[in-house]
């Protein structure tokens, strides 16, 4: 069972038809003898049907049930409700420590899920760019082997080219390739 300490405002008036009847029954004092009392009874009959926590969620309902309760007490000794408000709920110290702790805890998970919700946007931005990174680098060694197996060739050329003695082969298979043979050039 949670205390709840409840601060209230009320302003009300005696209803003109009233006024001898409620100055004569209750004199200058239907504060104390008719508000007072009637607001406490109203405060205690409908807080009690509400958890702490709705209290504060359901506010203007736990209001209105308060408003309800209060005119039928009061309106039968010629008074009327003009305005209520429920100024604040003053809950002990251990209970305001568990709803800051349900509410840090609470933020705590929203920020947990926020940033689990950036790290998968992240890693979804890295994979998108390793793949973009994977493709250029395909493109790129598409449009760059033709020429590296170009140079290659001429590279295994030159080296034949530097290991021969000048001779050609006496035999040769149909499968062998060709020597390379120097023709003189053009003039």
């Amino acid at each position: 069972m949670q205390t709840v300490h409840t601060k209230v405002a009320i302003n009300y008036h005696v209803r003109p038809d009233a006024v001898v009847s409620v100055f004569r029954d209750l004199g200058n004092e239907p504060r104390d003898r008719i508000i007072v009392p009637s607001v406490q009874e109203a405060v205690k009959a409908v807080t009690a049907k509400f958890t702490a926590e709705e209290l504060i969620s359901r506010r203007s309902e736990v209001r209105d049930n308060i408003v309800a309760a209060l005119k039928e007490r009061i309106t039968r000794h010629g008074l009327i409700v003009d305005e209520f408000s429920i100024i604040n709920f003053n809950f002990s110290r251990t209970f305001n420590d568990a709803i800051e702790a349900k509410t840090t805890a609470d933020q705590l998970k929203m920020k947990a899920e926020r940033d689990l919700q950036r790290i998968d946007v992240e890693g979804r931005q890295k994979i998108s760019r390793a793949r973009a990174e994977a493709d250029s680098l395909a493109l790129q060694r598409a449009q760059v082997m033709p020429e590296l197996l170009r140079l290659r060739e001429n590279e295994n050329q030159a080296k034949a080219i530097e290991k021969w003695d000048g001779k050609l082969p006496t035999m040769m298979s149909a499968s062998a390739p060709l020597p390379f043979i120097g023709a003189p050039s053009a003039k």
